[in-house]
């Protein structure tokens, strides 16, 4: 999979821009923001959509493992309870190199990920699947963890979400897989969560 180079802005969802800042708002001269800047937030009110990841081993070893995540994780996936289980074992088999991915790269860029990607319900209704990745460590600097939100969106306003990333009719079309350069960069939005 390859990533293209995007602004903050490329990102569409209220909710995912809201995390985006806050992300970039708790860098402070770290290579990426302390996981502590999380515990110390209430994410409540965006739950649903959010997934904490533990990165576990190295190199080849590298793997995710879900700490939590919220109901409508759980719904598009067709798993109620995913917590202590490795991500590879929650994305179907057939979808392992796109789906991890964007995780891998996450964490080798020290960057967010941003991926598209349309997926048809089972009324055969398009739906986009935004995944917005956020890096997070310890220690500020090794990337040990893994924020995750995701927002699906579809023309019609509704559809069907149950066992969405596990439809058989067809597999996730990518429309976007962007590396958010968002260090360096002023961002003026007046998005609010």
């Amino acid at each position: 999979m390859k990533f293209v180079v995007a602004r903050p802005d490329v990102v569409r969802a209220i909710n995912q821009r809201w995390l985006l800042k806050f992300w970039m708002r708790h860098l402070e001269g770290n290579a990426v923001p302390p996981w502590a800047a999380v515990e110390a937030t209430d994410f409540s009110r965006m739950s649903d959509n959010l997934s904490f990841l533990d990165v576990v081993g190295t190199g080849s070893g590298l793997g995710f493992q879900i700490r939590a995540h919220g109901a409508l994780i759980a719904q598009v996936y067709g798993s109620a309870d995913c917590r202590g289980k490795q991500l590879e074992n929650v994305i179907p088999a057939s979808r392992h190199q796109e789906g991890l991915a964007p995780y891998f790269h996450t964490v080798a860029a020290v960057s967010p990920v941003y991926t598209v990607h349309d997926v048809s319900d089972r009324e055969g209704r398009v739906v986009h699947y935004e995944r917005l990745l956020l890096p997070f460590a310890r220690n500020g600097k090794t990337v040990d963890r893994i924020l995750a939100s995701f927002e699906c969106v579809c023309i019609d306003g509704r559809f069907e979400g149950q066992a969405l990333m596990r439809q058989p009719n067809a597999a996730p079309a990518l429309r976007l897989s962007a590396r958010i350069e968002a260090r360096e960069m002023a961002w003026t939005s007046n998005c609010r969560r």
